[in-house]
């Protein structure tokens, strides 16, 4: 395997904390993501990787999947990376893409290994989840740690509920800062999200999560208050009509005490009576 250190070398470059650039050098680590993949049985086949930075996690991919697509937005490193793995390229093994990941057009791949940049960790993965594929990804320890409560705990909020919509959501190791070049501000942490439809269901997903989102941003007031309160957000014409339909023990609870089942449910009810004819 390529030494992540020996890389950065190569590549002449530093990692930019102005620019979201915390490579990550622990070899123990670099070797651990695609086992989480393993463990799962996953399919290997076309494995996507946003994020690439200087490639070592891009060689240990390599080493497991069929092909890799590494998405990069530095121009500088994509250059690297093409130079690097020149002959992983030429035999059709690796595809580098260099731009955003939030534009760029996906390829059809089967699973996702990602360190990825922390300043836009939540909009790549909700570009992702939707893909349904198994996700290994790299998050701020608070992000991850979000994205796995449950109703009830303090941590558990719309990050919680949007993401298990699409996914079992396990954190599977904490990262201390000392992994990475240079070390981040905070601890990071790596989250597994296996794919499965939820156990309830929602006809118009998009208002669903415009809802959730509506109500958390209400999360100390009582359901039935947050639900009048937002209906600038959630786009209700008859928030009144919602509350008259709703069960009166949903009405008095909080957002965080929630199940997603519960704002499954509500968003149901919200939806039919609650919106306008054309919506």
């Amino acid at each position: 395997m390529r030494d992540p250190d020996e890389l950065i070398a190569r590549a002449g470059v530093r990692g930019d904390p102005n620019r979201d650039q915390h490579f990550l050098v622990d070899d123990r680590v670099l070797d651990r993501l695609p086992t989480y993949l393993e463990e799962i049985d996953a399919d290997t086949g076309h494995l996507l990787e946003i994020g690439g930075g200087t490639g070592a996690l891009t060689d240990r991919l390599l080493a497991v999947g069929d092909e890799v697509t590494v998405v990069e937005r530095d121009r500088r490193l994509a250059e690297f990376l093409r130079r690097e793995f020149a002959t992983e390229i030429e035999e059709e093994r690796l595809t580098v893409i260099e731009g955003d990941a939030l534009e760029v057009e996906l390829p059809d791949f089967t699973a996702s290994v990602s360190n990825l940049p922390y300043g836009v960790s939540s909009e790549i993965a909700f570009r992702l989840f939707p893909e349904k594929r198994p996700l290994v990804l790299m998050f701020q320890l608070e992000f991850a740690e979000r994205m796995v409560a449950g109703p009830g705990t303090s941590e558990y909020g719309r990050l919680s509920v949007s993401a298990q919509h699409y996914a079992d959501v396990e954190l599977v190791e904490t990262v201390p800062k000392e992994a990475f070049s240079p070390p981040p501000a905070v601890q990071s942490a790596v989250v597994r999200t296996v794919p499965r439809e939820p156990d309830y269901e929602v006809d118009d997903e998009e208002f669903f999560l415009r809802f959730v989102k509506a109500l958390f941003t209400q999360r100390r007031k009582t359901i039935r208050n947050a639900i009048r309160n937002t209906a600038h957000i959630s786009g209700l014409e008859e928030p009144g009509a919602v509350v008259e339909g709703a069960d009166e023990e949903v009405l008095r609870k909080r957002a965080g005490a929630m199940a997603p089942a519960e704002f499954a449910a509500l968003a149901t009810l919200a939806a039919d009576v609650g919106r306008p004819a054309d919506d």
